[in-house]
């Protein structure tokens, strides 16, 4: 089969490699259509490592091929996120953080090929009719729920969402899902800030503004925001989120950061007793509620997506999405 391969930093091809076969427990997937994450293009340009070669990609739907219990040809979604199954967290109810586990397309081969593997357990079916080029961002969506879980979002609490790409737009329609008011965006793109305002945003905010006495002004007594989504992965952004919420209120620094060093207003985490909630991949039970989420129309997926690229041009999407063009690209197995 072919797939795209990544041999080093920034050095990904099309190859010709083995077709893998399932083994007991695990269903094989010809893959139809999937999205590349930021994760994909942290691992491309080296700041997670990974061992070559590897086939990256973990955003992957398709159809069934052989293997589990779901009928050959049914269309479905993979969760990325294997286990197993014996160790302390996953007997406590946290697979998706197993020790022994790891991640489709990071530890193991993933979906950028014609066909992948993955526990049968981890293979959820769609509900016929949903579009299969929106269908990849269920599982970013999958981590937003799971986060925003954490967080524990009550009607009526005000969040503020700093950076309005894939996943902060994911945030914004979920928390307005979970009742929270206002939701706040906040981003340098005045397109994303429209975008986000059509999704449900009650504000959106140019960060060029005094952005400071807008979240006051539209938070009242408060002094700012019950919860602030952190969605760019900028320590610059978590230091921004230390400053935007309340007093007693809680920081969610979701965007992934790789660096090791840095400076953040650590004495005020302490005197606002503000709650840092960290959240990593999505749990089983997410992957059932967001397909409903989107099968009932409460979170809109399709303008999200701004480019549907072939497989084999993957290298071209790399570069659009290394240029800050565009939000989220899906990659076309059949084009």
């Amino acid at each position: 089969m072919k797939g795209m391969v990544l041999t080093a930093p920034k050095d990904v091809s099309a190859r010709d490699v083995g077709q893998p076969a399932p083994g007991d427990g695990e269903t094989l997937v010809r893959v139809a259509k999937t999205g590349i994450c930021g994760t994909d293009l942290k691992i491309y340009q080296g700041g997670i490592p990974v061992d070559y070669p590897r086939i990256m990609g973990h955003e992957s739907v398709g159809e069934v091929v052989s293997g589990g219990t779901l009928a050959p040809g049914t269309s479905v979604i993979v969760d990325p996120a294997y286990f197993c199954g014996t160790c302390f967290q996953c007997r406590n109810g946290q697979m998706h953080i197993c020790p022994n586990g790891g991640l489709i397309g990071r530890d193991v081969d993933g979906g950028f090929a014609e066909y992948l593997v993955a526990p049968s357990d981890n293979v959820h079916a769609l509900p016929d009719g949903m579009d299969v080029t929106h269908a990849p961002l269920i599982q970013p969506m999958t981590t937003c729920l799971h986060a925003q879980r954490l967080a524990k979002i009550f009607p009526g609490e005000a969040v503020i969402v700093i950076g309005l790409g894939v996943t902060g737009l994911l945030h914004v329609q979920l928390a307005k899902a979970h009742g929270a008011y206002p939701v706040i965006g906040i981003t340098r793109s005045k397109w994303k800030r429209d975008l986000a305002e059509e999704l449900g945003a009650d504000l959106t905010i140019d960060p060029a503004a005094d952005v400071k006495a807008q979240v006051i002004e539209a938070t009242g007594d408060r002094g700012g925001a019950d919860l602030v989504i952190e969605s760019v992965g900028q320590l610059s952004i978590v230091a921004q989120a230390i400053d935007l919420v309340r007093i007693g209120g809680r920081i969610l620094p979701f965007g992934i950061l790789t660096v090791t060093e840095g400076e953040l207003p650590f004495y005020d985490l302490y005197f606002k007793e503000i709650q840092v909630v960290n959240a990593r991949v999505a749990k089983p039970e997410d992957f059932p509620a967001c397909i409903d989420f989107v099968q009932r129309g409460i979170v809109d997926l399709g303008p999200l997506i701004t480019d549907v690229v072939p497989l084999m041009e993957m290298n071209t999407a790399l570069d659009m999405l290394e240029d800050g063009k565009g939000i989220k690209i899906i990659l076309d197995h059949a084009a």
